[in-house]
């Protein structure tokens, strides 16, 4: 799978986002280490802090099917919602919460996550490792379980 398979991935599934409230859709891609993907996107709700981020749902997905120690690579895509699809030409990468349970995976399976994050409109995409967008991040190692 290449990294723009991922993205569309992570596009398609930003497509059933449930974002009444803020009209901002994000789609997240997991994928696992035999070539699977685990998709995800965001499910507000109208008490907001019960709101969920893409990242997340894709990651209690793969936790769910006992897979969280397979994630290898994640895609986000995220945007306003427009009449037709996401708009934004800016690349949208995981909030801080999410960067904090991305390295839970990341931790439990020894590897440090490549992210890319990828604009709705015009093909922007930056990559990172997950360690340069939480450096000296607290985990699983951290209580001597990792």
């Amino acid at each position: 799978m290449t990294k723009n398979d991922l993205i569309e991935a992570a596009r398609a599934a930003a497509a059933h986002a449930h974002a009444p409230y803020s009209r901002f859709g994000v789609g997240a891609a997991l994928l696992m280490t035999d070539g699977s993907v685990v998709t995800g996107c965001n499910f507000e709700n109208a008490s907001y802090g019960l709101s969920l981020c893409a990242e997340t749902v894709a990651l209690a997905k793969a936790a769910s099917q006992g897979r969280l120690r397979e994630v290898a690579e994640v895609a986000v895509i995220g945007g306003a919602i427009g009449a037709g699809g996401l708009t934004g030409t800016a690349p949208v990468s995981p909030c801080g919460r999410c960067r904090q349970v991305l390295n839970e995976a990341a931790q439990m399976g020894g590897r440090d996550l490549v992210i890319h994050c990828a604009a709705a409109v015009g093909g922007a995409v930056a990559t990172y490792r997950l360690s340069e967008l939480l450096p000296h991040a607290f985990g699983p190692a951290d209580l001597g379980l990792g």
